[in-house]
């Protein structure tokens, strides 16, 4: 159990590099929160993955702001020594630069994230400097992007030729000169995640992308053996916490079809 940790931040992130690996998980209310900063991790993300596993959405895109602030703000009631990062949802990065700064701000003022994430490569570097500058920690998210599925047709793997694998070179290094503290590789051959991380002097946490990066991060819900359908075949559930669920559920019906709860 850890206990009495000093917040962590962007800045202490950053200089993770090539050091003890970054553990991160997402967490989507204060009770997993809770659980998940006790555990030591170093990132919580209040992903836009809520949709697909707490609110029974098909994919990431009809995430919207306000549900990315409204789970965000219960993380962050925690006050977790983990640093809470929040999903810039589907789009908003693309509108113009005044509306992604008040996306920004909500997520970081109203809902208490310390950090956004942002989908994108080198087409969003611009923007995310503006960002920057004005004060937003970003960590940018490039290999998978789960919001352009509708375009992708579906989900997929990337760096699979030596095209893919030098533009998302050139994607890391984008994000990183323009300032990101850290880059997120999605679904990602661990060959070309290799490259990509050798190439940044920022941390690089995978998903699906090997154990050649700076960290991993899984969805909480998978990591913990709670989804109840699909999971993506790069997860290892490190608890089966559905069956338990189950049965205590069971053990409590039981208890009340027979009276035996409560007992007075």
């Amino acid at each position: 159990m850890a206990t009495n940790r000093p917040k962590l931040t962007p800045h202490t992130l950053r200089q993770r590099k090539g050091g003890e690996p970054i553990v991160a998980i997402t967490a989507y209310d204060a009770i997993m929160a809770h659980y998940a900063d006790e555990a030591g991790v170093d990132i919580i993300l209040v992903g836009d993955s809520v949709g697909n596993t707490a609110l029974g959405l098909e994919s990431t895109v009809p995430v919207t702001l306000d549900m990315i602030v409204h789970h965000t703000a219960a993380v962050a009631r925690t006050s977790p020594s983990a640093l809470v990062v929040a999903d810039v949802p589907f789009a908003e990065a693309h509108f113009d630069f005044g509306d992604v700064l008040r996306t920004c701000q909500r997520l970081m003022q109203e809902a208490g994230a310390d950090a956004v994430k942002i989908e994108g490569g080198e087409t969003l570097a611009p923007t995310i400097a503006r960002l920057v500058d004005a004060g937003v920690p970003v960590w940018g998210h490039t290999g998978l992007m789960p919001q352009q599925v509708k375009q992708l047709g579906r989900y997929k793997k990337f760096g699979l030729t030596p095209k893919e694998t030098a533009q998302l070179v050139a994607d890391a290094k984008a994000l990183e000169s323009v300032g990101c503290f850290a880059l997120l590789l999605e679904m990602v051959k661990p060959a070309a995640a290799r490259e990509v991380s050798a190439a940044v002097e920022v941390p690089v946490v995978g998903i699906g992308a090997g154990g050649n990066c700076d960290g991993q991060i899984l969805v909480i819900t998978d990591a913990l053996g709670l989804t109840p359908g699909y999971v993506p075949g790069f997860v290892e559930k490190f608890a089966d916490a559905g069956t338990v669920f189950r049965e205590g559920l069971e053990s409590y019906k039981s208890a009340v079809r027979n009276r035996q709860y409560p007992r007075e």
